[in-house]
């Protein structure tokens, strides 16, 4: 099992690679169709990308297992929060990557009565739930990193008294926000993993929020989300330390 979660972790970071690929082309592409004299080039990029999508099916076969694995460890977690959020994530990501697998056997042709828009709407409503759950678990987290900011920063200096005929309502309205800003940004700074998981969650809900109709976007948007998505994720990859831990 251990030989096996080895070669997973090496799968994933060659699916990284070519997940960066795919939606690179994505985005060059979408940058490149409206200039004249470009149409090669276009449809070599649609070519690149179509291939590299198809490629990645083979490197995800073992990621069904991989994301049982995840819930299984999911479920010792002992506090409840990310418990709830990470085992109802990793279960809706085993049932994204069964639609996913069914999909490539039908594009493969072993099974041409697959009905293909339903399991494909299956798979992104599936894969929506997952990163839904995913962020949050990571607003979670930042909600208690923000909290130990404010606690030694509270430790460390004293209320300074303000006189109350020169405090308005907007000024004390545009402190709140700038404080809250600078302990979101001081939470993050201590925490890059929190920071990096939160980042590729969020970049990553962008494509089945436009596949199931609920913020529709363009390829561009879409392409450059993934494209940092798969660095953050070719960056846990290679950096464990990287990888948000579970409490």
């Amino acid at each position: 099992m251990d030989a096996f979660t080895r070669f997973t972790n090496q799968t994933q970071g060659r699916d990284r690679l070519f997940r960066a690929t795919q939606y690179t082309c994505m985005l060059l592409r979408y940058l490149l169709e409206p200039k004249a004299g470009k149409e090669k080039v276009v449809m070599k990029l649609k070519k690149l990308e179509t291939s590299v999508s198809t490629g990645r099916k083979w490197f995800r076969l073992g990621n069904v297992v991989h994301a049982v694995q995840a819930t299984e460890q999911s479920i010792r977690a002992t506090e409840l929060v990310p418990r709830l959020c990470l085992t109802l994530a990793n279960l809706n990501r085993v049932i994204y990557f069964i639609c996913d697998t069914i999909l490539w056997v039908r594009s493969i042709g072993l099974a041409s009565g697959i009905n293909k828009e339903k399991w494909r709407t299956w798979a992104a409503r599936h894969y929506y739930y997952s990163l839904l759950l995913s962020l949050g678990r990571d607003l979670y987290e930042i909600s208690l990193q923000m909290e130990q900011v404010a606690h030694n920063r509270a430790k460390r200096e004293k209320p300074s008294s303000q006189d109350p005929l020169e405090y308005s309502v907007a000024d004390e309205e545009t402190e709140w926000l700038q404080s809250f800003l600078l302990l979101l940004f001081r939470s993050l700074k201590q925490h890059p993993p929190l920071l990096l998981d939160t980042v590729k969650n969020f970049c990553d809900i962008l494509n089945p929020l436009d596949q199931l109709g609920i913020c529709k976007s363009n390829p561009g948007i879409i392409g450059l989300g993934g494209l940092v998505s798969s660095i953050a994720g070719m960056i846990t990859v290679a950096y464990p330390q990287m990888k948000l831990k579970t409490r």
